[in-house]
């Protein structure tokens, strides 16, 4: 299981007062309040608009970044304030997969090197000989050929980049995987040959996912339940057939609306918004998304709705759903 709460930092802003440069620093509540669980193998998607909080969520969880508040629960054990060398079991069982391949792997290491390194750090492989053995051996299991080891991260495509990086978060055998966007920047025929693989991979090795994406198509082909944010909170979530079937909140349908079909029925009633996304740095009083709600009222503008429960597994943080 897989629990987290919250994160937030702090931006430097510089306005003039009297004449002078005053340097202030502000609080970017960049999560907020975010709970949710993960079960043992399953795909759990996270969507949203661009700086919702979705990578910042999953920098967290893996402790790339460190949560201000909250706890990050991962077999009954809580690792958000773990140190150094309490971390590296945990490092071992949870892996990332980055958004660019080209700016995640050392481009002075082959591809061997990348791979292997990890392996022999968590004693994954006893000799750099076994780790070597294993290496070719994942590098054909994601596609890659054994001979292409030798190779630099430059002299791949987009798409073979992305299968080194799977291939290094399985080098350490996890149990669970965060890919932040792993296809979007991926031609269409790569993404579906990436997306068939990680599928593959899961089914063959039986670990989660946590997948976050902007393409809702692909979120609906690859996960099993999926929370929707917004200015780092959840607004909906539940499983996929829930909510692209019936998407309640107006954020959701929002969202939902904006999917571009040619020649088939969209996915919801299109639907408008007003304004444009608040700043992080100022959050709305209220609903964070009542300012550009077209069916916000009074109560949406003073009170913050809590997520809860409208039906069995379907979550929702709004006061119009009953």
């Amino acid at each position: 299981m897989q629990e987290f709460k919250s994160h937030s930092g702090f931006l430097d802003s510089i306005k003039l007062k009297d004449g002078r440069l005053i340097r202030e620093k502000k609080a970017v509540h960049a999560v907020n309040d975010v709970s949710f669980t993960i079960r043992k193998g399953e795909t759990f998607g996270l969507v949203g608009e661009s700086g919702c909080g979705k990578s910042t969520t999953a920098k967290s969880i893996i402790r790339l970044l460190d949560c201000v508040s909250g706890q990050i629960i991962y077999k009954d054990q809580d690792i958000s304030r773990l140190k150094n060398r309490q971390l590296e079991p945990y490092r071992k069982s949870v892996q990332m997969i980055f958004q660019d391949p080209q700016s995640s792997l050392d481009p002075r290491q082959q591809v061997k090197d990348i791979i292997m390194e990890p392996m022999l750090f968590h004693k994954i492989a006893a000799s750099r000989k076994e780790a070597e053995e294993r290496c070719l051996a994942l590098l054909e299991r994601v596609g890659l050929r054994p001979e292409q080891a030798n190779r630099y991260p430059h002299q791949f495509s987009g798409g073979q980049r992305q299968r080194i990086g799977i291939a290094r978060a399985l080098a350490v055998e996890p149990e669970f995987i965060i890919a932040d966007e792993p296809v979007s920047a991926l031609d269409v025929s790569i993404q579906a040959q990436i997306l068939n693989l990680m599928m593959d991979l899961k089914d063959e090795f039986g670990f989660s996912y946590l997948f976050i994406a902007h393409d809702l198509s692909v979120v609906k082909y690859i996960c099993d339940r999926l929370a929707v944010m917004y200015l780092g909170a959840i607004m909906e979530m539940g499983d996929k057939n829930t909510l692209f079937n019936n998407p309640v909140h107006p954020y959701t349908r929002l969202l939902f609306s904006a999917v571009p079909t040619v020649g088939e029925e969209p996915l919801v009633e299109p639907m408008e918004s007003v304004g444009e996304i608040p700043s992080p740095i100022n959050l709305p009083s209220g609903c964070f998304f009542h300012e550009r709600c077209p069916y916000a009222t009074k109560e949406c503008q003073c009170s913050r709705p809590q997520l809860r429960e409208i039906e069995s597994g379907h979550f929702v943080a709004c006061h119009l759903c009953k």
